[in-house]
């Protein structure tokens, strides 16, 4: 399982921005800032928001494919539309990826430094094309 994991950016308080708007509809808030890095948790189980996507200043890196898990397609659709309200590019639209397996549902959104993030749920509609 994974614990947390650290995404490069260029311009941290930009990427804090996006990333607070565009997850907000999966619980997602800045939890903890030390200086330029920023992290972002939801509530776990406990209740208590831990910080497990790190921001982190970056001058040369790859983009990076980060998916995360909705528990449902309306979430899906929220993420979506909250991500391009931020400033994401569209990357996929809503819709089932049934090449993955039926119920895959997903959106794809390219982040400020062209990072893509999914937010899937694994229990959606089958048989819904992206839109």
């Amino acid at each position: 399982m994974i614990d947390h994991m650290s995404v490069p950016v260029a311009v941290p308080a930009v990427s804090a921005d996006f990333y607070s708007k565009a997850l907000a509809p999966l619980g997602y808030t800045v939890v903890m800032e030390m200086g330029p890095v920023s992290a972002l948790g939801a509530p776990g189980e406990a209740g208590e928001a831990l910080p497990d996507l790190w921001l982190t200043p970056g001058e040369s890196f790859a983009p990076l494919h980060l998916a995360l898990t909705a528990t449902s397609p309306e979430q899906v659709d929220a993420f979506h539309a909250a991500a391009l309200a931020a400033g994401g590019r569209d990357n996929g639209a809503p819709g089932e990826r049934a090449h993955y397996h039926p119920g895959y549902y997903a959106a794809f959104v390219l982040d400020p430094d062209g990072h893509n993030l999914e937010v899937v749920c694994h229990n959606g509609p089958v048989g819904q094309a992206p839109s």
